[in-house]
């Protein structure tokens, strides 16, 4: 129970920063903090305020969408995930459209599309949006509390919700920032450095997690989660997120789930005939490469600890899911799990993320309603149409009750759930700038792409050289073999590559030029639709 808890010596609430004393004073935890400094949020809730479901939105970082049980994976073990998807949906054809953290999680905050919220690829997330989730889900009468990562920038941001309990991996992107957990950390184990495992952020490597579970940042985590839900007493319907740094890179989950799995039961990695040239590992080889093949045995070292990291999250999601249960909430929470993108642990002999592929791309998409919402639809569906990050802010809005603005890209996933299907998009667009010093040609020439996927076809377009792929994922959900150069696909090369001249008709020459795609030496990280003026990178490459 909290009363047995070190808490944080300071935690963010309200744009307010509360000392320990005050977390403590006249109670016995988190909730007490909560409570103190949110007095001047109103509670004279409405009777149909109160009964508005409550949103559970818990989300993973780097989960691959096929490292689930429920999406046909025979070796993962994800019982409470794969219970989600039973009594309620999976979208098999979930996507991340600018696959790395921050524009990930630029998406979640706007329901925007890249051009549209601004971040083409890997950067920083601005200080602040017309319309943002958490400030809409507030504005519509929810508390809103997040757990766990948001990677915002500054990393104190609210954005409109009422507190934040933050884990950010050790990052310090503000001056004199240290996260919630490695406070935590520090007042548990004094004598104990947090990162002794000596396994890097976008590590390849794995390895057992060398601390006491109960330190490990994913069991922080659902602790806090758990104590959120025992301890909720506002008339308020909430809104929590959490949000899970793993199994981002480090792949160190503790010893039993590190010891569920055997490294020879991992799957090994597809190889397209198109990827040898990725073979050649970066010089020199890095831990924190992109592409290079490592051989079989690490990959699957490295997928083993993935596997138990992923696992290990399942585990604290069920006990979400009971502290629900067993405070007789579960059916009154809408509950949505998600990633911002995907891992390619070595498919194509390419790592991390960043990149057009499924692994990187595809990411779970579960959404369980509660009865009561009354909503008629089938229980364990699977919905095959293509869905993206941005459609979770108007979800949310839907299950509100809250008007959803037509400036949004996004869509609520709810009427696909009830079956309506006229006026879904056909496609999904995905892109994404890589902006790192590199003389690799390889790395060069993946670092500006866009493609289309309507979960069956997907093309892609590399800015660096005008190159194309092709893929069909019904008959290739690997992405063995490339149909760019195949003549009896010319035709449907033709077809998707007018789509996208189409999709990228609005950003000007620079994209398309006398109706043709143009290729690009330049470049950036930011829209002009981005807020602000941080940061607007302009990069010259391979001239």
């Amino acid at each position: 129970m909290m009363g047995s808890l070190s808490v944080p010596a300071r935690a963010t609430m309200e744009g307010t920063v509360v000392d320990r004393r005050q977390f403590l004073k006249g109670a016995v935890g988190s909730l007490a903090l909560w409570r103190s400094v949110s007095a001047g949020v109103s509670t004279s809730a409405s009777d149909s305020r109160v009964r508005r479901p409550n949103i559970l939105w818990s989300m993973a970082d780097q989960h691959r969408a096929d490292c689930l049980r429920c999406d046909g994976n025979p070796v993962i073990r994800t019982p409470n995930l794969d219970r989600i998807a039973q009594e309620g949906v999976r979208f098999s054809r979930a996507y991340s459209s600018t696959p790395t953290c921050t524009p990930a999680r630029s998406a979640l905050l706007t329901g925007l599309s890249p051009w549209h919220h601004g971040m083409m690829g890997y950067g920083v997330l601005a200080e602040h949006y017309d319309f943002e989730l958490p400030r809409a889900l507030r504005d519509a009468g929810y508390y809103t509390f997040g757990i766990g990562k948001m990677h915002w920038h500054p990393q104190r941001s609210l954005h409109g919700f009422h507190g934040t309990l933050l884990d950010e991996s050790g990052r310090v992107e503000t001056e004199g920032f240290v996260s919630d957990y490695r406070k935590w950390f520090k007042e548990q184990a004094p004598d104990l450095d947090p990162d002794v495992t000596g396994i890097g952020w976008n590590d390849y490597r794995a390895g057992t997690y060398v601390l006491p579970e109960k330190l490990h940042p994913t069991r922080w985590t659902g602790d806090r989660a758990v104590e959120f839900i025992e301890q909720y007493d506002r008339p308020e319907p909430f809104l929590l997120k959490v949000s899970f740094a793993r199994p981002h890179s480090p792949y160190d989950p503790p010893a039993r789930f590190m010891e569920m799995y055997a490294e020879q039961s991992m799957p090994a990695p597809v190889i397209g005939e198109w990827a040898e040239k990725y073979g050649p590992p970066e010089k020199p080889v890095r831990y924190d490469l992109f592409h290079g093949d490592l051989g079989i045995e690490q990959v699957r070292r490295s997928r083993r600890g993935y596997y138990g990291a992923v696992s290990f999250i399942d585990e604290q999601i069920g006990r979400i899911v009971r502290a629900l249960e067993q405070r007789g909430m579960l059916e009154n929470t809408f509950i949505l799990f998600t990633a911002d993108h995907g891992d390619m642990l070595g498919e194509h002999h390419l790592w991390r993320k960043s990149y057009p592929y499924e692994a990187s791309a595809r990411v779970p998409m579960l959404v369980r309603w509660p009865e009561s919402m009354g909503l008629e639809a089938r229980r364990g569906q699977v919905n095959s149409r293509p869905v993206e990050l941005r459609d979770v802010l108007p979800t949310f809005l839907d299950v509100a009750g809250a008007r959803i603005p037509k400036s949004l890209d996004g869509q609520s996933m709810l009427k696909l759930i009830r079956g309506e299907i006229e006026g879904w998009r056909e496609s999904i667009d995905l892109e994404h700038v890589v902006f790192i010093e590199s003389d690799d040609p390889l790395v060069l020439q993946m670092s500006d792409w866009n493609a289309l996927t309507d979960g069956r076809w997907k093309y892609i377009y590399f800015a660096f050289d005008g190159s194309e792929q092709l893929f069909d994922l019904e008959t290739d959900p690997g992405e063995l073999r490339d149909l760019a150069r195949v003549p009896g696909h010319a035709k449907d090369v033709r077809t998707w590559r007018q789509r996208l001249i189409g999709h990228l008709s609005e950003r000007g020459q620079r994209f398309v030029k006398n109706g043709e795609l143009v290729s690009r030496r330049e470049r950036r990280l930011y829209s002009p639709n981005y807020p602000g003026t941080a940061q607007q990178h302009i990069k010259v490459f391979g001239s």
